[in-house]
C-alpha cells in the first residue's frame, strides 16, 4: 500500500529535475486515475498540468456513424494518434504554450483547447486507461512518458465506484451495473494485461474518492 504522500514526493522529484517531465498513470475504469492525477497536479502547483487521454474521446456523432457508441471507452473509440501527437509536442517543450482537449462529463463529451500547457510548466500528468497498451499506436506513448505507473485497485471497489458514477451521470441503477460490469470490464481485462509494462505498480493505502 501506498500512501499519496508518497507519490507527491515522487513526482515533485521528477518535476524538479529541470527538464519537463511527462508522468503517466494508467490503470482499469474506476481506479481512481484521474483523482489521483488531480491531486499530484494539484500538490505540485504551478509547474504542473493535467491532460488526460479522456479528452481524446470521439464525438458521440462519430461514434454512432462507425457503429461504435455501445462500446463507449474501448481504445478504437479515442483519437489515439491525435493524442501520440500531442504527447509528442509536449515532451519537445515547444516555445508558445500547447492546448490540449478535455472531457467533459457532464456533456460526455471532449472539448477541444481547454487545457493550456505554457512552456514554464515542468510536469505533465497524463492519466488513462491505454497508457500501456502494446498495439499501434498506442505503443507509440510508452516511450514518450519518462515514468509510468499503473494504478490497481480491488475489483469490487473499483464497480462500486464505476456503478456510481454511472448512476450520478444519468444512468438508471440497472443501466448502470451493466455497463460497469459488461463494457467497463471488457476494457479492464485488457488494461490489467498491460500493468507489467509499468515502472510501478501503485496501490493506494486509501483509494480515492468518486
Amino acid at each position: 500500500m501506498v500512501p499519496v504522500a508518497e507519490l507527491v514526493a515522487r513526482a515533485r522529484a521528477l518535476a524538479d529535475t529541470g527538464s519537463r517531465q511527462l508522468l503517466g498513470i494508467a490503470g482499469a475504469p474506476g481506479a481512481g486515475k484521474s483523482t489521483l492525477a488531480a491531486q499530484i497536479v494539484a500538490a505540485v502547483g504551478p509547474a504542473a498540468r493535467l491532460v488526460s487521454m479522456d479528452g481524446f474521446h470521439l464525438a458521440h456523432a462519430e461514434l454512432a456513424r462507425l457503429g461504435r457508441a455501445g462500446r463507449k471507452g474501448a481504445a478504437d473509440t479515442f483519437d489515439a494518434n491525435g493524442y501520440v501527437s500531442l504527447l509528442r509536442r509536449l515532451r519537445r517543450l515547444e516555445p508558445t504554450s500547447v492546448y490540449a482537449p478535455e472531457f467533459r462529463r457532464e456533456l460526455d463529451e471532449p472539448v477541444a483547447g481547454v487545457v493550456e500547457v505554457p512552456p514554464a510548466v515542468r510536469l505533465v500528468v497524463t492519466e488513462g486507461n491505454y497508457l500501456l497498451l502494446p498495439d499501434w499506436p498506442w505503443e507509440e506513448i510508452r516511450p514518450l512518458l519518462h515514468e509510468t505507473w499503473f494504478l490497481d485497485l480491488d475489483v469490487e471497489q473499483r464497480l462500486r465506484r464505476l456503478t456510481a458514477r454511472h448512476e450520478a451521470y444519468g444512468r438508471s441503477p440497472a443501466q448502470a451495473r451493466t455497463w460497469a460490469h459488461g463494457t467497463d470490464e471488457i476494457n479492464a481485462a485488457l488494461v490489467a494485461s498491460t500493468a507489467h509494462r509499468a515502472d510501478l505498480v501503485v496501490r493506494l493505502a486509501e483509494p480515492p474518492p468518486v
